[in-house]
């Protein structure tokens, strides 16, 4: 993960969009994007740049979380619904976070570089713990039909 709060010069997100991002700026807030991932700074008082939502994948626009529930890892959006996630998918996760950080300067630690990290891993199967029901744990909604 980020440490979220370390804080970034002005120089250092400008020079961002001549490292082949997507960069996006209103009103103090700064969105990232590149292989159809995203994250995003704030503006602080101090004038410096922290960071507010840590690298995630953009699913229709939005960033999402990545969620382990053990048998599969799935993207939940902001309205609760869970997306299964493709190989290709976290592949360009790992590349966008990993060129994010040499751009900024952001050391990467042995944790981070041996895979991916969720935001959530929920998937204990035992009936009556927290987490049996991994979709009510995280707050996923149930699958409509089409």
């Amino acid at each position: 993960m980020w440490y979220v709060n370390k804080l970034f010069e002005q120089p250092q997100i400008e020079s961002l969009s001549s490292k082949g991002f997507l960069v996006r700026s209103s009103g103090g807030v700064v969105r990232i994007e590149k292989y159809n991932c995203g994250a995003e700074l704030r503006k602080m008082p101090n004038g410096k740049f922290q960071m507010t939502v840590i690298p995630s994948i953009m699913h229709q626009g939005q960033f999402t979380h990545l969620w382990d529930a053990g048998y599969q890892k799935f993207l939940l959006t902001h309205d609760g619904k869970k997306v299964p996630v493709r190989v290709t998918v976290l592949s360009n996760l790992r590349q966008f976070d990993d060129e994010l950080r040499t751009a900024l300067g952001v050391p990467t630690y042995y944790n981070l570089a041996i895979g991916s990290t969720c935001q959530y891993s929920v998937y204990d199967r035992v009936k009556g713990r927290q987490g049996d029901v991994p979709d009510e744990t995280v707050g996923a909604l149930p699958e409509t039909e089409h």
